[in-house]
């Protein structure tokens, strides 16, 4: 790519200017695509044997992990227990990935397709695409339930899918991985999870990276100079995605599934310090970059802090 070109108005190319941040990033993004993107079709090892001594995923994301229940389970019981919330994780991240697409379809629908930024959403659509088999076959492979967020959350999806846009909808993207992504850095460098855990979480991690530089640079341009009353309608829609998305991680039905008392540990997951203490940290880095562009901010604080963001 060189510096005499660039593309700002539907016109495509104008020679002799400079590019402007949002096609360098996009340059730079698709560069990175062309020399690090992964087909979990071939670089999952989908024969793999499931191993009985291995969780899930990291014990330590699990929502009864410090509670009395814990303390209680076998070994045995936390691994089926793990497998079920991890298939649980999985099946959310499917869902909104499929919602991810059809933001960035719709954005672009309009805009220069000769554009290195309409460019690199379509390639990131084609990650997406990737992503979303890989959760499923994961799903699959562990003989698990297909499980996904509850009814009404999935049918308030359609209404996301279809009018939530710009900066709003960028942020919401990049919220929702950026939570993935959070556990899963875990997932994948932790020994004592399953192959094909790591495996997933390892390709999911490594590409998502672009794609929330992508998101995280659009929010930033998009929300430049917005006024009080556009800040305040997209920090409170925002806020609700997120919500939806982290209340929706682990499906109640995993704990009867895993053989537990489901009200009982429904109870003991509600009221779990040590859960809820590991989101927030986690999504310190998140929840900054949203305060920093004035995403954080009344009604959206007591949404965060219900889902144990803030």
């Amino acid at each position: 790519m060189t510096a005499s070109l660039t593309r700002e108005t539907s016109k495509g190319f104008i020679p002799g200017v400079a590019l402007s941040d949002r096609e360098e990033t996009a340059g730079r993004l698709l560069a990175s695509s062309a020399r690090k993107s992964y087909d979990p079709v071939v670089e999952v090892d989908w024969e793999a044997p499931v191993p009985d001594d291995k969780f899930g995923m990291t014990p330590e994301w699990s929502t009864l992990y410090g509670t009395a229940l814990w303390d209680e389970l076998t070994d045995e019981q936390r691994i089926e227990l793990t497998k079920h919330e991890a298939a649980s994780v999985s099946s959310v991240g499917l869902w909104f990935e499929i919602l991810l697409m059809q933001m960035l379809l719709r954005d672009v629908y309009d805009r220069d397709k000769h554009s290195r930024h309409v460019q690199f959403a379509l390639t990131e659509v084609a990650d997406e695409c990737r992503h979303s088999v890989m959760f499923a076959r994961a799903g699959e492979r562990l003989n698990m339930p297909g499980y996904g967020p509850a009814r009404y959350i999935h049918q308030l999806g359609r209404l996301w899918g279809h009018f939530f846009k710009g900066a709003n909808a960028y942020a919401s993207v990049m919220a929702a991985e950026e939570i993935l992504d959070m556990m899963q850095r875990d997932f994948m460098r932790d020994e004592r999870v399953q192959p094909v855990t790591r495996a997933v979480s390892k390709i999911h991690v490594l590409e998502e990276a672009r794609h929330i530089r992508f998101a995280r640079e659009e929010v930033a341009r998009r929300l430049a100079g917005a006024s009080r009353t556009r800040l305040a309608f997209e920090r409170f829609n925002t806020a609700l995605v997120v919500f939806f998305v982290v209340k929706s991680m682990i499906h109640p039905d995993v704990y009867a599934n895993a053989g537990l008392d489901r009200e009982r540990a429904l109870q003991e997951a509600k009221g779990n310090k040590h859960y809820h203490d590991r989101v927030r940290k986690s999504g310190a880095k998140l929840m900054t970059f949203l305060d920093n562009v004035g995403l954080i901010g009344g009604p959206s604080k007591i949404l965060y802090k219900k889902v144990h963001l803030l």
